[in-house]
């Protein structure tokens, strides 16, 4: 008897442009998982290195503090524009980009283009020496927005790689990876901060550098996500001069027109943009509120951000296989309540040691929150449409990482620099999405997957 290819092609009509959809799908080799979870290491050396651990404290202690503002421009400046702004244009981008991408079948080869230009704005940000904050401003701004995009782009593969039983475990095989990747990059800046130091370097020589690491990471980190993993899609308009825009704009239209039928990702969306409002400014500002609140170094906040790391690869890879026996709403429950007691016990830290177990809780739900939300996603995407529908979990997400930022910096302004208030704030958003959380139906939503074919034009 012979063996069925472990991908068949599936053709159908696509319900909003009436184009054809070709799309195979089934069980991918371990070596193409592999590949695919390949590049979850390599942005998260950018997303741990610059984004979290040490560039973003950077800016606001030495890009701004030797500028005409100080910190209080570099707070401002980072909660307010940098992260919000790349957020939005994310958020403005995200859902007709996955449309194209999808009708095209060119997700592959614009996460190259977005990888291409995140790494070297990263290696822009080792040449912008202190006093100059708004030349980083600029390269931030954009590495933020093209490592944001190509976060959406991967996780646009899920659905191709994985069925609706082994999704959140796959899911997590990535998000688990990224946490290796964070080990690595933070390892290894770690070493070199340290060995620094021995030869008498200041932050304004070693941190710079740090960011070249990073950019190097980057790219060998992702070669074997081009090189092995597939574009299983097949284009979806015929013919030469057609319109991908207009293509792109009518199925998000027709998505939204049938937004009741999609009520459940609809719902969760929601759900995920508000509590993802409190984790994207804790991730982001957790290094400021150290170094602020509790004094932490450089070397303090990597340390921390190290250690987390391993505890959020933990907490992905138990919590991937919780999912598939409990389902996703059950487990962000579990992991939504962890962020929430994380959350108070940073606000009530004294001590150091306070902080490091509040950051323990915050890696062990970090981790199962970001997989089991992608991987849910993932089961409420229809075959062939799984760039716009990942398209709109970045939108919702990068949504959350603009109110979350500002949230935050305002909070901050208006208690008169108060740290422990503005995370107090976060701690309101976890608490909102849990509420919201148990309006989502997973079968019901998988359901609407399954008979997206059947909808009208």
């Amino acid at each position: 008897m012979s063996k069925a290819p472990a991908f068949e092609r599936e053709k159908r009509v696509d319900s909003g442009s009436g184009a054809p959809i070709g799309v195979e799908h089934g069980r991918a080799t371990k070596g193409e998982i592999a590949a695919w979870a390949a590049y979850d290491i390599a942005n998260a050396t950018y997303g741990t290195v610059v984004a979290t651990a040490v560039y973003n404290a950077y800016f606001v202690d030495v890009i701004c503090g030797q500028a005409p503002g100080g910190k209080e421009l570099g707070t401002f400046l980072l909660s307010v524009i940098i992260i919000p702004v790349s957020a939005l244009a994310i958020v403005l981008t995200a859902p007709v980009l996955g449309t194209i991408v999808d009708a095209m079948a060119a997700k592959k080869r614009m996460l190259f283009v977005t990888t291409t230009l995140c790494i070297l704005c990263t290696a822009t940000l080792s040449m912008i020496p202190p006093g100059e904050p708004w030349a980083a401003v600029i390269a931030l701004t954009l590495a933020n927005f093209f490592f944001g995009t190509g976060e959406d782009l991967i996780a646009s593969f899920l659905p191709e790689l994985s069925t609706q039983e082994n999704m959140g475990r796959i899911s997590s095989i990535g998000w688990g990876a990224g946490y290796v990747g964070s080990l690595i990059a933070l390892g290894l800046c770690f070493a070199y901060f340290s060995w620094a130091k021995a030869q008498g370097m200041q932050q304004t020589e070693y941190v710079p550098f740090a960011m070249l690491i990073c950019a190097i990471l980057f790219f060998v980190f992702s070669l074997p996500t081009f090189i092995f993993l597939k574009e299983r899609a097949t284009p979806q308009v015929d013919g030469i001069g057609k319109n991908y825009f207009k293509v792109g704009f009518e199925r998000l239209r027709h998505t939204f027109n049938h937004a009741k039928h999609y009520r459940d990702l609809f719902n969760f969306l929601l759900t995920l943009c508000v509590y993802s409002c409190g984790s994207t400014a804790v991730i982001h500002l957790a290094s400021v509120y150290a170094q602020q609140v509790l004094h932490f170094t450089a070397s303090d906040s990597v340390i921390m951000i190290l250690v987390v790391s391993i505890t959020a690869a933990i907490g992905a890879g138990l919590f991937g296989m919780v999912q598939d026996r409990i389902g996703a709403i059950k487990t962000l429950a579990i992991t939504l309540s962890i962020w929430t007691v994380a959350v108070f016990i940073a606000c009530m830290a004294t001590e150091k040691a306070h902080l490091w177990i509040a950051a323990n809780f915050v890696g062990i739900a970090m981790g199962a929150t970001g997989s089991a939300g992608r991987a849910l996603v993932g089961q409420f995407s229809p075959r062939g449409r799984s760039g716009e529908f990942l398209g709109l979990w970045g939108m919702a997400h990068k949504l959350a990482t603009c109110i979350g930022a500002v949230t935050f910096g305002a909070v901050t302004h208006l208690s008169g620099n108060n740290y422990r208030v503005a995370l107090l704030s976060c701690g309101v958003f976890f608490i909102a999405g849990l509420l919201l959380l148990w309006r989502v139906d997973e079968k019901r939503g998988r359901l609407a997957a399954k008979t997206d074919a059947d909808l009208p034009v």
